[in-house]
Formats: structure tokens, sequence, C-alpha cells
């Protein structure tokens, strides 16, 4: 998968998780691509290991909801460490 399809599931992950759990402060979009990013590479990564997940190819809802996933368990994380 090119990089601005990683950046374009990055993104709608990451803005979907934020949907799914806002926040009271905005963030702002980098910060919602990187929380995206980085949630489809450990949902793709867990989903891969656990066996349910294959070579993300391309721009479909599987790769959008193993990073929604991913996303959201990075954002839970972050507001359990980060924000007291």
């Amino acid at each position: 998968m090119g990089i601005l399809s990683w950046v374009l599931v990055g993104l709608l992950a990451g803005f979907l998780a934020k949907w799914i759990i806002p926040s009271k402060r905005h963030k702002g979009v980098i910060r919602t691509l990187i929380l995206g990013v980085i949630g489809g590479l450990l949902g793709g990564f867990v989903g891969k290991w656990l066996g349910f997940g294959g070579d993300m190819t391309g721009f479909d809802a599987n790769s959008v909801v193993t990073a929604t996933f991913g996303a959201l368990f990075i954002l839970i994380l972050q507001r359990l460490f980060a924000e007291k």
C-alpha cells in the first residue's frame, strides 16, 4: 500500500476514533493523523498476529476497521496516561 493510502486510512481512522470517543479539547488534524497511522500500524500488527488480518494491500473497509480499532486503543491509552 502506498504512503498516500496509509495517510488516508490513518486520517479516517483517527477521525473515527475521535468521533467514537470525543474530547473536550480540539487536538488538531496532525495529531489525529498521527493517532490514526499509529493505530493502523498497531491494529494491523495485532490483527496479523492473531490470524484474522492479512496484509493490507489497499484502501478498503478491512483496513479502515483495523486501523480504527488500533486508533481507539491508542486513544484510550493516551487518555489514561496523558490527560489527568
